[in-house]
């Protein structure tokens, strides 16, 4: 029988897993299970749960029904871990949860505290918290003696100087924790960890990780820990993302408040669903699609998504004071190899050169012999990271009963 830990990353209409050995310590360990549940709460379309084994064969794959809740979901995919005999014993669950406010600088066991403290951050991460938050309470309600770690995304960069998260309003507000916090942290402590693996030496020296998928960001870090980052209050800060807008002056705001006469509720969902290169281009989120497209729509898009990288390492840059390594991870940076050319040939003023044949063939190096920076294209593993935080909690002793 294998211990094992499940590991879940909830959202609105999606459920990501893992069954990873509770034992996992090492960079590369393999899940034993992965896969996702779709369409929660779809009443158009019937939810469907997918497996797949270590060697990426499907396991199973079954229709749910429409208008499936997170609790039904999770209840389904806990019957299937249950089918699978004496091969497994769920131990543990580790759960992403996108914000820890100022107070979570660190994994922690959940409680009935905790997750009351959690739901109060909803409002700076509407998009994932609640749903983080309603895979955890369902868990709960399934499979009550079931131990639960909530990981964070803000977490990593807790590392940064004062000057890095705060914004110039007044001290009142700053107080309130209306600050930067930076986003994708566990993706960016995946990444720290197997720096010293391919940058030997230089991997505590100055690099910029662009973690750039459907949501994305930039991290600069020094001695693998963050310095400063692109993401701020929310998850909408930055960078060109699928469907967020990223940087925007808040001028912005205030003139579709006040001449446009947009409800808040509408700007939400304008930035945050409507925006990005889904916005700029009319046509798709999804990079691939507008690689694909002739459109001159699409085109915009990509080199707007682009330009702003670019911008952004420049900044980070500075922030640093020189680079010595540049990593691109997540779905677009670790499989978009034209991406890659691109802001590679933008920032060649910091003494980056490509090597296309490397690149091509997605690296992991792929800069040239010529280049005064180092450059890579890794796979990020957040699910790992989370299983080996939950390893680590449970060796602690558990709260009392009654936190």
């Amino acid at each position: 029988m294998t211990a094992a830990t499940l590991i879940l990353n909830a959202g609105s209409s999606s459920i990501k897993f893992a069954l990873f050995p509770f034992a996992c310590a090492g960079k590369r360990d393999r899940p034993l299970y992965h896969g996702e549940i779709e369409d929660i709460g779809d009443a158009e379309h019937t939810a469907r749960l997918a497996i797949q084994d270590a060697a990426g064969k499907p396991a199973t794959s079954s229709a749910l029904g429409a208008k499936v809740t997170h609790e039904q979901a999770l209840a389904s995919l806990l019957d299937w871990i249950a089918s699978a005999g004496s091969s497994i014993e769920l131990t543990a669950a580790g759960h992403r949860v996108v914000h820890g406010g100022v107070e979570f600088t660190a994994p922690v066991r959940i409680t009935p505290t905790v997750v009351a403290k959690l739901a109060v951050l909803s409002p700076l991460a509407p998009l994932h918290q609640p749903h983080n938050l309603a895979a955890i309470a369902a868990l709960g309600k399934l499979h009550p003696m079931l131990p639960q770690v909530a990981c964070f995304d803000t977490s990593f960069h807790t590392s940064e100087p004062r000057v890095a998260t705060a914004f110039a309003l007044p001290r009142a507000l700053s107080q309130k924790g209306v600050r930067r916090y930076g986003f994708h942290g566990l993706s960016y402590e995946y990444i720290a960890s197997v720096l010293p693996e391919h940058l030997g030496p230089t991997a505590d020296g100055r690099v910029v990780v662009a973690h750039l998928g459907h949501g994305a960001s930039m991290c600069a870090m020094k001695a693998r820990c963050s310095v400063a980052t692109t993401m701020g209050f929310s998850a909408l800060d930055g960078l060109v993302m699928g469907r967020r807008c990223g940087s925007l002056d808040p001028g912005v705001i205030l003139y579709l408040l006040d001449e446009e006469h947009i409800s808040s509720a509408e700007i939400g969902k304008l930035l945050y669903q409507q925006s990005g290169l889904f916005g700029v281009s009319g046509i798709s989120d999804d990079m691939r699609d507008l690689l694909a497209s002739p459109r001159p729509e699409a085109a915009e898009a990509v080199a707007l998504f682009v330009y702003r990288i670019v911008r952004e390492l420049g900044s980070l840059t500075a922030a640093l004071g020189g680079l010595d390594a540049l990593v691109f991870t997540g779905g677009i940076g670790e499989h978009a190899a034209e991406i890659r050319v691109r802001v590679c040939e933008m920032s060649a003023w910091l003494g980056i050169r490509i090597d296309d044949k490397a690149n091509a063939a997605g690296g992991p190096r792929i800069s040239g012999k010529d280049s005064a920076v180092a450059v890579l294209a890794l796979a990020t593993n957040e699910e790992l990271m989370i299983a080996r935080h939950v390893r680590a909690i449970l060796r602690q002793p558990a709260p009392a009963a009654t936190s």
